[in-house]
């Protein structure tokens, strides 16, 4: 049998022409099939990630590569996974997640691998762990080593990828460069336009990133700094990635009341710098809103029709999960922490604040018992994580604005949320939208300490069971083949990641195998540290990390760089 010699494998992608580049051991060539396979799945029914119907077969991996699928009956194995009544299918992609610096502490990312998660797209909402800098560096350096009990000491984005390929984690990881991350590098922290030479740093920073092995460009436009670039300014950042890396991920800059004009400008962003569009976690938030589901997806249908390359993903729940300042006006939030807080202390700015927080949370379901505190950054206050805004205000006998600007003024603006702002309807319209893929927009986490210092959105734990048993199995929004592909080859075409998403001979050995029958998420908004059931087996890179439900602490995840050819 031939071997490759050679520690760099590259794959290229039809769909993109890009291709992903990883550091792995020599593997043998997937043209001529070894006699035995280091494991052995049996008799599962096949779910391919094409979306076509599923077949009963059996499926052999030898170094990390599928090695042949059909009747292997004759075949040995190192291990044998009985896979009877089972559905087997590629290892899930979450397009849109948060699990990057969270993997030095949790390396073998429970929560993620748990549900069949086996590559991680981080780098989401304009926020990226590179590059390192800008007037709030010293704060995320400080932050970083409270956190995550380690000195961070990268500061370029090529150094970032460097870094996280040297260590050993169950998942895989890309990055995408976010934009707001590049804008505080450079400009800083201030509602202002960029000058000529800022410009022209931050479009080195993105050829940089792109040339280091960024798999696309990332905006939040509802956070600051990001928020402060124009629309302008943003086609040509993008515009100055290389064709193939010309990826625009978007959290538009408005998700309620404005949610159209802002699906026209993410559209327009990636028509005039001729990229691929991936709308975030797409919906229509507060009840006001809900009824502009049908028309966002009208608009994704008509830029498709006229076409441009544009898809969204979006979470299988109805609350969303961000700062607690995002509800408070954005020149509120002008130029940092600091003079965020400042405003908040200036009596003469109250009556505008207050009014504008006030008229969000009335759109929210619940107002402010639709506000569910999640996490907290400071110790004496942990006992908060869990109850709403209402429960507070009405336990201390303070008005509810007054109790959420205290809560960031007491926290130095650390405190996180989860809003209830969205209804199932629209929800299931989303999820069924054939060009919606489906995203945690989550961390990894895990049932123990530190992982469960926060409460957590129950997404981290059960976004992609709960799009299988509660939208496909008891909503029935679209065939199961559907959704797998949802959760496969369609963020894998995307991406470029021509080597995973499917279940095809020469493609690598992601895989999860899942009880159809018994699959369900257990995580809730008030106790969400809980692992999903009905998923035995997940295999990433050719190894078992999960084994009969029970996380074996293999840690054969690669960091994916997407490189010119």
């Amino acid at each position: 049998m031939k071997k490759i010699n050679r520690r760099e494998f590259i794959y290229s992608s039809s769909i993109t022409g890009a291709s992903i580049f990883v550091m792995s051991n020599p593997v043998y060539s997937y043209f001529s099939r070894p006699k035995g396979f280091d494991i052995l799945i049996k008799g599962g029914t096949i779910l391919n990630g094409s979306g076509q119907s599923g077949f009963i077969a059996d499926l052999g991996i030898k170094d990390g590569i599928i090695s042949a699928i059909g009747n292997l009956n004759e075949s040995e194995a190192a291990h044998i996974i009985n896979a009877n009544g089972l559905h087997v299918a590629p290892g899930f992609i979450d397009f849109h997640s948060h699990t990057d610096a969270g993997l030095i502490i949790n390396p073998k990312a429970e929560s993620k691998i748990r549900q069949g998660v086996t590559t991680e797209i981080c780098g989401q909402d304009g926020s990226s762990w590179a590059p390192v800098g800008g007037p709030d560096l010293q704060r995320t350096l400080d932050a970083f080593k409270k956190n995550y009990f380690e000195e961070l000491t990268w500061r370029t984005f090529e150094e970032f990828l460097s870094d996280f390929s040297k260590r050993k984690f169950s998942i895989n990881l890309a990055s995408m460069l976010g934009l707001g991350t590049v804008r505080e590098f450079v400009v800083g922290l201030d509602d202002r336009p960029a000058t000529t030479n800022e410009m022209m740093l931050m479009k080195e920073e993105v050829i940089k990133a792109s040339n280091a092995g960024a798999v696309g460009l990332s905006t939040g436009l509802e956070y600051t700094p990001g928020s402060f670039a124009s629309t302008e300014e943003l086609i040509e950042l993008v515009k100055a990635a290389p064709l193939k890396a010309r990826l625009y991920s978007t959290h538009m800059r408005n998700e309620d009341n404005f949610v159209l004009e802002a699906i026209d400008e993410a559209i327009r962003i990636a028509r005039e710098s001729d990229a691929r569009l991936q709308i975030a976690h797409l919906k229509t938030q507060g009840k006001t809103n809900w009824h502009k589901a049908s028309l966002a997806l009208e608009r994704i249908d008509k830029a498709a029709a006229e076409g441009l390359e544009i898809h969204a993903d979006r979470y299988p729940y109805v609350a969303y999960h961000t700062n607690l300042s995002s509800l408070f006006p954005l020149w509120s939030r002008d130029g940092g922490t600091e003079k965020f807080l400042q405003r908040l202390k200036d009596n003469s700015l109250t009556k505008d604040i207050r009014e504008h927080v006030e008229k969000k949370v009335d759109n929210l379901d619940g107002e402010w018992n639709g506000i569910l505190i999640s996490s907290i950054g400071k110790e004496e206050l942990k006992n908060l994580q869990g109850k709403t805004i209402k429960q507070i205000a009405e336990k201390r006998s303070a008005d509810y604005f007054e109790t959420a600007v205290n809560i960031l003024i007491d926290t130095n603006n650390s405190a996180m949320m989860m809003g209830f702002g969205m209804e199932e309807k629209s929800t299931e319209e989303i999820l069924a939208h054939p060009r919606v893929m489906i995203s945690s927009d989550a961390g990894a986490h895990a049932p123990y300490p530190p992982m469960t210092r926060s409460i957590a959105h129950p997404r981290a734990y059960g976004t992609f069971p709960r799009a299988i048993a509660k939208y496909v199995r008891e909503r029935n929004i679209c065939s199961l083949e559907e959704m797998i592909k949802k959760m496969t080859s369609m963020p894998a075409d995307k991406l470029g990641l021509n080597d995973r998403g499917r279940l095809l001979e020469g493609k690598t050995a992601d895989v999860v195998i899942f009880d159809y029958k018994t699959i369900q998420d257990k995580a809730t908004f008030v106790e969400p540290h809980q692992y999903p059931e009905g998923i035995p087996h997940v295999i990433v890179n050719g190894e078992m990390v999960i084994h009969n439900g029970e996380h074996t602490g293999a840690m054969p995840g690669k960091t994916l760089k997407l490189i010119k050819n």
